[in-house]
């Protein structure tokens, strides 16, 4: 029997599974609609009764869950998920373990997604990098030491809801005018009425306004960056999500803009980058972190 684990990604549409070996190949997949309302009971069990679609011998020896939110220092709890409805204080290992009677972790999907380009996509040749997602909101997480930072309480890596402009648009947070509320698909609709791909084709088609749109998005989102760089010097940015789809478009002006607002001591050598992985970067940077719950 092949040694194997399942990395989940709960997403507010859907939740993406996959079954993968110790070398990071997918052995088998699934996706299945995330249960509306997304309650915690509701979502368990659709995880539950996936797992067992997925994995109906129960080969798999571990499960790690990216939940849309922070997870305590543990990995057992799904603190908070904005966008779920009633997600507060889950205790999503516990009630996991007890259905499907394997080990289960919990960790936010953003880590995942860092931790699964860490691993095998355009973060495995650095050992300091900070990933970026740009979608429905705007994730984040730190790879320090090759290890994913995640501070005292769990918490750490929020870098989409670093403050922009103190008197901005209110942020779901709590906070006004994040890096998020700037740049993620809700701002982009906010900001110009079209959807980003819509954007994306009208700047390819050569729209004066649509390209000064993403040149402005670049710039936006290298004053973010310029902060983050500034405290944490990576070696890389890596940039993910599904706005990253548009990179062509902002990543020139970002570029200028970094340079222009950093100092050269601070990111001498640095490189910005796409993902690589796409929409399975959670799936496995989840596989990835339940091979080290085994293995700790």
């Amino acid at each position: 029997m092949i040694e194997q684990v399942i990395g989940v990604d709960l997403g507010g549409t859907a939740i993406k599974l996959g079954c993968f070996n110790r070398a990071g190949d997918c052995l088998r997949s699934l996706s299945v609609p995330t249960p509306q309302p997304s309650t915690p009971v509701a979502v368990m069990v659709a995880i539950a009764q996936a797992i067992q679609q997925l994995d109906p011998e129960q080969q798999a020896l571990a499960i790690c869950v990216g939940s849309p939110g922070p997870a305590d220092a543990a990995g057992r709890v799904a603190r908070i998920a904005i966008n779920l409805v009633g997600w507060q204080e889950v205790p999503l290992a516990d009630t996991l373990e007890a259905l499907t009677g394997r080990p289960t972790l919990v960790a936010n999907d953003a880590n995942c997604a860092g931790v699964g380009e860490a691993w095998l996509g355009a973060g495995r040749s650095f050992q300091h990098f900070i990933l970026l997602t740009l979608g429905t909101g705007v994730g984040g997480a730190i790879i320090m030491n090759g290890q994913l930072f995640v501070g005292r309480s769990g918490a750490a890596g929020e870098l989409g809801l670093i403050t922009l402009d103190p008197k901005g648009h209110p942020c779901n947070s709590g906070n006004q005018g994040s890096l998020e509320q700037h740049l993620c698909i809700q701002a982009i609709r906010r900001r110009t009425g079209l959807e980003p791909d819509l954007l994306a084709a009208k700047a390819q088609a050569g729209d004066p306004e649509a390209i000064a749109f993403w040149q402005t998005y670049g710039q936006d989102l290298a004053a973010g960056l310029a902060s983050l760089i500034y405290v944490l010097t990576p070696e890389a940015v890596v940039i993910g999500g599904g706005i990253s789809a548009a990179t062509e478009l902002f990543f020139p002006a970002m570029q200028a803009e970094v340079e222009r607002r950093v100092l050269p001591t601070s990111r001498e050598g640095l490189q910005i980058l796409q993902a690589e992985l796409g929409n399975q970067a959670g799936i496995v940077g989840a596989a990835k972190l339940a091979w080290q719950l085994l293995d700790s």
